[in-house]
């Protein structure tokens, strides 16, 4: 008898412990999951090639702004991925990247990848039939909380216009939130991949003068569309931005050569690629 009251006794104990500091429980596991969202974020631009082995990731400071979060918690997402050993933390100095062996830890990622294996057109078309849809949808069911986070994300893009690895950071959240608001989550997941198409030569058409300003005024009058909750506004601002990415990525492959024989006539905003209509 006396040990069953000291086993009820300890149970008590215990139990008003996490009554007593759950929120402060709670407060730890929400910063711990946080944390795993932005490890997961970093190698998903690693596993896009966006960041390449080499390259040094934004400041802090820089990556807490794209991503909307505190300084803590990019460091504690650096830290899982150094664990990890796709980064190097060096005191003083930018942290690199020193493996693009992403693996299996990140669900989902190894798409990231096999999505470059596609023809940029078939890419085009699907984004074409798919996103229109989404967007349309999110345009009807946004919420005013990721409206702000929007509004935000455009003073981050403003502040990176010399940029473009930050500028990507912040345009790949900005995509995935208007994603997240149409209400499916399958749809948002396979546009946000669809996405995430040859993002190292997307890299390179955001370098080139003016890009980020254009694609900046078009975010701008995305979200004007999507504030409005007006879904045709919305389609035609995302058609124009569609064609733009298209144009832009299209051109630096021909120049590197990498897609012989196909078709790179200029677009007028809301047409399809010649073939595709």
């Amino acid at each position: 008898m006396d040990q069953k009251i000291k086993v009820v006794s300890s149970l008590m104990s215990l139990t008003e412990y996490v009554l007593e500091n759950a929120p402060q429980l709670r407060e730890a596991i929400l910063r711990h999951s946080v944390r795993d969202v932005v490890a997961a974020k970093l190698a998903a631009l690693i596993a896009s090639g966006l960041l390449k082995v080499g390259d040094s990731l934004p400041s802090e400071r820089e990556l807490a702004a794209a991503l909307q979060v505190s300084r803590e918690t990019v460091r504690g997402g650096i830290q899982i991925l150094a664990a990890k050993g796709l980064l190097a933390v060096v005191h003083g100095a930018r942290t690199k990247v020193i493996s693009d062996d992403v693996g299996a830890d990140f669900v989902g990622l190894r798409e990231a990848k096999r999505i470059n294996s596609y023809d940029i057109e078939d890419i085009h078309a699907s984004r074409w039939l798919v996103e229109r849809q989404v967007v349309a949808d999110a345009a009807t069911r946004i919420e005013d909380q990721t409206i702000g986070f929007l509004e935000e994300s455009l003073k981050a893009q403003r502040k990176a216009m010399e940029d473009p690895v930050r500028f990507l950071i912040i345009d790949r959240e900005f995509h995935l939130a208007v994603y997240r608001s149409c209400g499916n989550a399958a749809l948002a997941d396979f546009v946000g991949d669809l996405y995430g198409f040859m993002m190292e030569h997307r890299h390179r058409a955001v370098a080139e003068p003016g890009a980020i300003e254009r694609s900046y005024r078009d975010h701008q009058a995305i979200v004007g569309a999507l504030k409005s909750r007006d879904a045709e506004r919305t389609i035609r601002a995302f058609e124009i931005h569609l064609n733009r990415i298209y144009q832009t990525t299209i051109t630096i492959l021909t120049a590197g050569g990498g897609i012989a024989g196909q078709d790179v006539s200029v677009l007028d905003g809301g047409t399809l690629p010649p073939g595709r209509r």
